[in-house]
């Protein structure tokens, strides 16, 4: 498995190294010894406590979402199909607060995104179906949930795809500067 660092602070790359055959593939999905030994700030592989999958069309964008209180840990990957998958740092004391950068997370290099506590997290369906995976790291907590729209402008995120879907909640999601001041 090859670790890619990224250009926000504690985010990383694990990616896997699939055996395909006449078969298919196998891939590892998790491997506990190299994810402990290389990310930090008290998450173990043994802190993930559910699983969870999503399914989502073409051009569909699910978030910007985030945590407050101690955040969430995330191990994020694609295990069918494309999506582009984008972090926005919101610590405060982060030196890359208020950054975002964009991955793409596939069926066919299986990267595996860890997402440390305190970013927002969104993704858009780049393929027909796209099943988003997601290990975390705590119980969900509706009263710590964050949002912010994923046009607001002062974000700009770049989507690849012209938005086909959203949920209501994240179509009416706040704004990047009504967050950055209740932080």
């Amino acid at each position: 498995m090859q670790i890619e660092s990224t250009e926000l602070a504690d985010v990383i790359v694990f990616v896997p190294t699939p055996f395909r055959d006449d078969r298919g593939l196998f891939t590892r999905t998790l491997d506990a010894e190299v994810f402990d030994a290389t990310v930090g700030g008290g998450v173990e592989a043994a802190s993930f406590i559910q699983d969870s999958q999503s399914r989502s069309v073409r051009g569909t964008i699910r978030g910007m979402h985030g945590r407050s209180g101690r955040g969430e840990a995330k191990l994020v990957r694609c295990a069918n199909g494309a999506v582009s998958d984008v972090l926005v740092d919101i610590r405060r004391d982060s030196p890359t607060f208020g950054k975002q950068q964009a991955f793409l997370l596939d069926d066919v290099e299986f990267r595996h995104l860890y997402v440390p506590p305190g970013f927002l997290h969104g993704f858009q369906a780049l393929t027909e179906t796209a099943d988003v995976c997601y290990r975390i790291d705590r119980p969900h907590d509706p009263a710590e949930d964050l949002g912010v729209a994923h046009d607001d402008p002062d974000l700009a995120i770049e989507w690849p795809l012209a938005v086909t879907m959203i949920s209501p909640r994240d179509a009416n999601a706040g704004s990047w500067a009504d967050l950055v001041a209740r932080l």
